[in-house]
């Protein structure tokens, strides 16, 4: 029989957001990891960012622009599910806020804990924005494990 701590620390659905970046292995390799250890199914979900909408210029269509961000995303899942290999996988698109989507989905959908990378494609938007994974941590209401990611980009860091 388990204990009550032991319960507390069993993980049934594993969230994984993606952005689809070939650097998502490390991540996805982690999520494989706690799923074998729990039997637990990871959920895959990638966001379209309707925020960065945005940015575009008046005269951009939106139809051929979430169009193609859709497209995006179900690329993204596909290579997710590539990813875990055998594993059982639900992958979702969402359209909103990244960590807010995330943080719904999370609760929405039951999960037990969030796997996800450090950072992503953000670039400088990621530094003068704050990080998508530092708002779910922030927000989550589940246990966030991050990943680091190494973008082949070398990291700089702070001054201690």
């Amino acid at each position: 029989m388990l204990s009550a701590v032991q319960q507390s620390c069993m993980y049934d659905r594993i969230l994984v957001p993606t952005d689809g970046s070939p650097s998502m292995q490390s991540v996805v390799d982690h999520a494989l990891e706690l799923a074998t250890v729990h039997d637990a199914t990871l959920y895959g979900l990638y966001v379209v960012d309707t925020g960065s909408f945005a940015t575009l210029p008046v005269e951009t269509t939106w139809d051929g622009v979430t169009e193609m961000l859709k497209e995006e995303g179900e690329l993204a899942m596909e290579q997710f599910t590539e990813l875990t290999g055998d594993e059982p996988v639900e992958t979702a698109i969402r359209d909103g806020n990244p960590s807010g989507e995330i943080v719904d989905y999370a609760r929405t959908n039951d999960c037990d804990a969030i796997v996800m990378g450090t950072h992503g494609r953000g670039g400088i938007d990621r530094l003068l924005l704050g990080s998508v994974a530092e708002r779910v941590v922030r927000a989550a209401p589940v246990p966030v494990v991050t990943v680091p990611i190494s973008d082949g980009e070398t990291e700089v860091e702070a001054p201690s």
